[in-house]
């Protein structure tokens, strides 16, 4: 069965995840709000549309990976929304990652039209995206993991059904937790190392072989040593991840002190105005505030 899928927004993940599906032979009409994306997508295979209303007429499925919940609620229910061009019985995945209330909440509007809702966000990271090996954290009834299953295994290694809508974004919020916290500790690590006059570079090979690595230090240490700039995901990403997490925890009135420090790290990482560029900027903070130039090679971490 070759489904038709609507894929919304094109950012870095969600193009590669659109070529995944493309390469798997499934049809893909893509939407975002800049042009260059749409014109990659049908370059290698796929269709661009006019809105989200438009990709989403006659698809199975539609693909939302958008910042966060005040964008998805916009792209499925505004008024060239995805949610009233779908015929009954279609599945919408959020791969983005949303607050679990949001997701229970689209679920709960969705059904209202007869759609299902597969809250799915993905871990991997761009790497993971390009690839297509990403892992799906699918909160979900087993009608639509079945409805959505072609899209997701294009794109996807792996995929855990952890429960009911509101459950994938729930473990998703303690994965970002930990993968916020990790990253702003190798930066911290780094930072002190080369203050103590180590090598960064010989510092991150031996710790990537000891006892002291994440894989979040395996990804973003060679980097904020090397300088690589590209943005692979962003501190205004990571802030609003940690305080979804946050935001959890004060509801559940549950002690957050690691990610809570980790959130002010990337809060200032922001308000020196990287919000907008790679999460590796955090290093930047611990740079200024201990004197210290980490970047080797002529690289600008």
């Amino acid at each position: 069965m070759n489904q038709r899928i609507a894929f919304i927004g094109l950012g870095a993940m969600g193009a590669a995840m659109a070529q995944q599906m493309v390469q798997a032979g499934l049809t893909v009409t893509g939407f975002d709000l800049r042009p260059e994306p749409m014109a990659r997508l049908v370059a290698c295979g796929g269709c661009s549309a006019r809105g989200p209303d438009q990709a989403a007429r006659g698809a199975s499925v539609a693909v939302i990976m958008v910042h966060d919940a005040a964008q998805a609620e916009k792209v499925l229910f505004g008024h060239d929304g995805v949610a009233a061009a779908m015929d009954p019985g279609a599945v919408v995945w959020m791969a983005s990652t949303i607050t679990p209330d949001a997701a229970r909440q689209f679920e709960s509007q969705l059904a209202a039209r007869g759609l299902l809702l597969l809250d799915g966000p993905v871990s991997g990271g761009l790497t993971g995206a390009q690839e297509g090996d990403l892992t799906v954290i699918a909160g979900a009834s087993l009608a639509a993991l079945a409805a959505a299953d072609e899209a997701v295994r294009a794109c996807a290694s792996h995929v855990f059904h952890v429960g009911e809508v509101g459950t994938g974004s729930t473990v998703k919020m303690i994965n970002q937790l930990l993968v916020a916290s990790h990253l702003v500790l190798a930066a911290e690590a780094v930072a002190l190392g080369v203050k103590a006059g180590v090598n960064a570079a010989q510092l991150v090979e031996v710790v990537m072989r000891s006892a002291g690595t994440s894989r979040m230090f395996e990804k973003r240490a060679p980097r904020m040593v090397s300088g690589d700039a590209t943005p692979h995901s962003t501190v205004k990403t990571f802030l609003k991840d940690l305080n979804i997490a946050l935001d959890a925890a004060q509801k559940l009135k549950f002690p957050t002190p690691m990610a809570a420090a980790a959130h002010q790290i990337f809060m200032m990482a922001a308000g020196c105005g990287y919000a907008d560029e790679t999460d590796t900027r955090v290093l930047r903070v611990y740079e200024q505030m201990g004197g210290v130039r980490v970047a080797v090679a002529g690289g600008e971490a």
